[in-house]
């Protein structure tokens, strides 16, 4: 065995001696902002997940770093690097991080109020336009929930308690998880008044060779689904994508293309008009999903029981 492995297997072990040591003292969050530097692999991003300032996390770093008497990290260009310790160290925490979200879902499964917070993430499309309807109705019937919105187009990690209840267009694959298909949406090509008159209105799909399209994310991923019902198109067609759908949707609002959305989205925008309307809608699930032992909080079961029941009217694509 070469020196420098004994040496870093006594160093492992002098600092696992110390943390046995100093288990009365033990700071879990400085315990935290080190797994989470770690899992995002910079200050700046763990620092906006954890909601602290970067000067703050980098204390609490630090901190930890005295306490145990072993360098963590180390700066790679602009990156940070886990040291042989942050490696060794990165295991336990996690261990201890899973065996925290498990408590906290335990005795939040456990609950049987039906007052409190329930935190629900979905697309941004779907927390802006179909979402808030939804909820109205539900404040008549619990008006002490008290819901929070993710809006976000990344799937959350529900078994970490990102959030109670995922709104998602896949079936979650997460084995801890509850997951219910409720619906399905349905979606068609839309542009905006202005972009027809200038453009022309569309009288077949071979018109639309040649029209600008607004993309979300990778176009790649789209393509196949539009040429799927009959038109085509390339990447040249897409000359803006957003990684918003919110944004993108507003592009189309905004005459600069045509856009893939929702028909429930574009019921709301009077200044859209569906283009081609005999083409076959594009049609994808609405799943929801909780974490198995969330399931069995009254309040959450309540908004799950809720949502699924008002989705029904997805059940069948719309228009």
């Amino acid at each position: 065995m070469h020196l420098s492995n004994v040496i870093v297997k006594i160093c492992i072990r002098d600092m696992q001696i110390r943390m046995i040591k100093q288990t009365a003292s033990f700071d879990w969050n400085h315990a935290r902002a080190f797994f989470t530097t770690a899992e995002e692999g910079s200050l700046s991003a763990a620092a906006k997940v954890l909601g602290l300032t970067q000067p703050t996390l980098s204390r609490q770093v630090a901190a930890l770093e005295e306490d145990l008497g072993v360098t963590l990290f180390e700066r790679v260009g602009r990156s940070l690097s886990l040291t042989q310790s942050g490696i060794e160290l990165l295991d336990h925490v996690r261990t201890m991080e899973e065996a925290a979200g498990r408590v906290t879902l335990t005795a939040s499964g456990q609950s049987q109020s039906i007052e409190g917070q329930v935190s629900i993430t979905a697309s941004e499309l779907m927390s802006t336009y179909i979402l808030p309807p939804i909820l109205k109705k539900m404040r008549d019937v619990a008006p002490m929930v008290e819901v929070e919105i993710i809006a976000s187009n990344s799937i959350q990690d529900l078994t970490r308690r990102d959030a109670d209840i995922a709104i998602r267009h896949a079936r979650p694959d997460q084995p801890d998880l509850i997951a219910k298909r409720v619906g399905e949406v349905s979606a068609h090509l839309y542009a905006s008044s202005g972009f027809l008159e200038e453009f022309g209105r569309p009288r077949s799909t071979i018109e639309l060779s040649n029209a600008d399209f607004i993309g979300i994310e990778h176009a790649d991923r789209l393509i196949p689904s539009l040429n799927a019902v009959g038109l085509s198109l390339t990447k040249r067609n897409f000359r803006l994508i957003s990684n918003s759908s919110v944004v993108a949707l507003e592009l189309v609002r905004q005459g600069l293309g045509i856009g893939l959305i929702a028909n429930e989205v574009a019921a709301r925008c009077p200044d859209l008009e569906r283009i081609l309307p005999e083409i076959e809608p594009i049609v994808g699930p609405i799943w929801l999903a909780t974490h198995r032992e969330l399931h069995t909080s009254r309040r959450i079961r309540l908004v799950f029981d809720f949502l699924s029941d008002a989705f029904r009217e997805f059940r069948r694509p719309y228009g």
